[in-house]
């Protein structure tokens, strides 16, 4: 209730000096704009916050810090932007894993991702590819889904984090597959437990899964973008091979807290976009294996909302277990 109050509040006092939102946005931004992010330095969500904030600083003649603010998982600096004041000058750059699967998994959460924040725009997305051992007998999804079907005692699937959990729920919710769930603490024990033959199969992101796959230790069956991805042209599609129920990507986005000014959002909106569209910049994220992926505030929202729903439902189906 106090943080909706503050931001009715600032809302107000605007209002009450007289100051539009207009002029306001006009005049914005005249201190530094701050990106919160809640992993450690060298991270994903780091590495994506540190090439938008270079190139936004640049176009917006003031600096743009990205501050790391770790601990539980990214909950920590979620729950502080969403304290923070609705005046743009604090920003999350939110991974979908604590837009969606954390508040999915958590009843007790201190923030939530529709009310308490404004989305601006999405910066990245990234599908997942299902690997399997190299040396194991599956050379398609079909052949992959017999074998579970008929032997879900030898079937252990695995992951690491809810995002991967989910990932792999899904396909098993989807094609009928059996077989028991792995929890692993990082996605190279995940992909250690593939090569060791520990799991039948995973849904991983291709990130740290390409090495493996250009030397053969891992077989890739499918993706889970719209798309054939330009590194992995051989590998199809999920909808290709009749399932388009498993096509989806992850996603990164920067938020602002709820209550900030409409013109102000729909700035960092275009300037945002305007760094994404860059060559530079689209190069540097396809290095990480991500595409640079812009879209309007409301856009933004609407993911946010259907993913909300969609594994929503995909945790209930799997009784995937909640979070203290």
């Amino acid at each position: 209730m106090q943080r909706y109050l503050k931001h009715a509040l600032t809302s107000f006092l605007m209002a009450f000096l007289g100051l539009s939102t207009t002029v306001f946005a006009d005049e914005y931004p005249v201190k530094p704009i701050k990106i919160y992010v809640g992993q450690g330095a060298g991270g994903g969500m780091d590495s994506l916050a540190r090439i938008v904030a270079q190139r936004l600083s640049s176009q917006l003649g003031q600096a743009v810090v990205v501050e790391n603010k770790v601990g539980a998982g990214g909950i920590i600096a979620t729950d502080f932007v969403a304290k923070s004041s609705p005046d743009g000058y604090s920003l999350l750059m939110g991974p979908i894993g604590n837009m969606v699967f954390t508040p999915i998994l958590t009843p007790n959460l201190k923030y939530s991702a529709t009310k308490d924040f404004t989305p601006v725009s999405m910066v990245a997305t990234f599908p997942l590819v299902l690997v399997v051992n190299s040396k194991s007998k599956f050379n398609s999804v079909a052949e992959l889904v017999a074998f579970m079907k008929a032997n879900p005692d030898k079937s252990n699937y695995g992951g690491s984090g809810p995002a991967f959990q989910f990932a792999n729920e899904l396909f098993k919710i989807k094609t009928g597959a059996a077989g028991e769930f792995i929890q692993y603490k990082s996605m190279s024990e995940t992909i250690t437990a593939l090569i060791a033959g520990d799991l039948v199969m995973s849904m991983v992101d291709t990130g740290p899964a390409t090495p493996h796959l250009a030397s053969g230790q891992l077989r890739a069956l499918a993706v889970t973008s719209p798309q054939r991805l330009p590194n992995l042209p051989q590998v199809p599609t999920m909808a290709e091979l009749g399932l388009p129920d498993i096509e989806f990507r992850y996603w990164s986005g920067v938020f602002a807290p709820a209550g900030t000014p409409k013109a102000v959002v729909k700035k960092l909106e275009a300037e945002i976009n305007k760094v994404l569209r860059n060559p530079e910049v689209i190069a540097q994220m396809a290095t990480q294996q991500v595409l640079a992926t812009g879209s309007t505030s409301e856009e933004l929202s609407k993911v946010l909302a259907t993913d909300l729903q969609r594994w929503g439902s995909v945790a209930d189906t799997a009784k995937i277990k909640k979070l203290d």
